[in-house]
Order: C-alpha cells, then structure tokens, then sequence
C-alpha cells in the first residue's frame, strides 16, 4: 500500500520538487516528512504543486547556467592528488570521490560529493579521466593524477623499471624466424 506525496525539495533517485510520487509508508514516515522533503499529496497541496513547478523551473534554469559555466571553467583540467604510499609503491587507504570533491574545492570549483561518481574508489597511482555529474544533467571531464607524497618514489620506480626491462632483454634469447612450411604437391 503506498502512499501519495508531494515533493518539496529534489529526491536523489525519486523525483523533483513540484512532483507527486508514490512511495513506501515506512519511507515517508520516517525519512521524507521528518526532514520535509515532502508533504501528504490531497486537494489542498495540488494547488501548491503549481506553484512548486514554477519554482523549480525557474531553479533548473540558474542551474543549468550554473552548471555550464563550471563545465566549461574545469573542462579537460588536470588535477592533481599527493597520497602516502608503502616502499613497494602501494597507497595507504584509497582515494575516493569525497577526496576528488575536496579536491576541487580546494582549487575553488563548487563541486558536491555526489557529483564524482566512481565505481569504486582508486587503489593505485597514476592518471584517470573521469567524467563530473554535474547539476541539471550537465558533464565535465577532468583528469586527475595521484602521485606519491614528495613524487621521489615515482623518479625511483621508473629506474627501476627501466633496469628490469633491460635485464630482461639481455637474458631473452635471440628470435629466430621460423621458415614458412612448403606445400608439397602430390
């Protein structure tokens, strides 16, 4: 049995404000009408989702400027994150959206948690595009670099990798071509 509300406030995965949806009691009861996000829909509210409509109209036009303008400020920018890393190169923790978020907030881009979607959060060093959810459906790409606190083990790791690629080609025996096979006509 569920229950019939008016939103007053944009629902995360339910709808806009102005909207009337239909969801669990337990939900409204207990999440939506304590932090009035919501109200009971009957005849009286269905004169206020008029006006809640125009309001919202009125706020997803400012957001989509809002959100162009930001797009088009941080398009294609490379950020960059310094973490602490182990003598083998491997992070201490992760880094994970609310990390990127404080990033950009940092550099003076108004840019929610929410708003970095990631699978799950980054494990390893090195360079990722990702793609910003921004407000009203608008997307930003960025590129960002994680580095290791300092950078020195970076310099370290790439002599390393270039002594390991040389070892290996000095101990790999030389190619030989094989011969095509004949055919034999019988």
């Amino acid at each position: 049995m569920k229950q019939k509300l008016l939103l007053l406030d944009d629902v995360t995965d339910l709808g806009r404000s102005g909207e009337i949806v239909e969801v669990r009691p337990g939900y409204a009861r207990n999440y939506l009408l304590p932090q009035k996000f919501a109200i009971v829909a009957n005849r009286n509210t269905l004169r206020k989702q008029q006006r809640l409509q125009e309001e919202r109209a009125k706020k997803a036009e400012i957001d989509r400027k809002e959100s162009d303008a930001l797009a088009q400020k941080i398009k294609d920018k490379l950020f960059t994150i310094e973490v602490k890393v182990d003598p083998e190169g491997h992070l201490y923790g992760s880094v994970a959206s609310a990390d990127i978020a404080d990033l950009l907030q940092k550099e003076g881009f108004p840019v929610e948690k929410k708003s970095v979607p990631l699978p799950k959060a980054i494990k390893k060093l090195g360079e990722y595009p990702l793609i910003l959810k921004l407000k009203e459906g608008v997307t930003a790409n960025i590129k960002l670099k994680i580095i290791s606190e300092g950078g020195v083990l970076e310099a370290q790791w790439a002599k390393e990798a270039a002594a390991a690629e040389a070892a290996k080609k000095a101990e790999a025996p030389p190619e030989i071509p094989e011969e095509p096979e004949q055919e034999i006509n019988r």
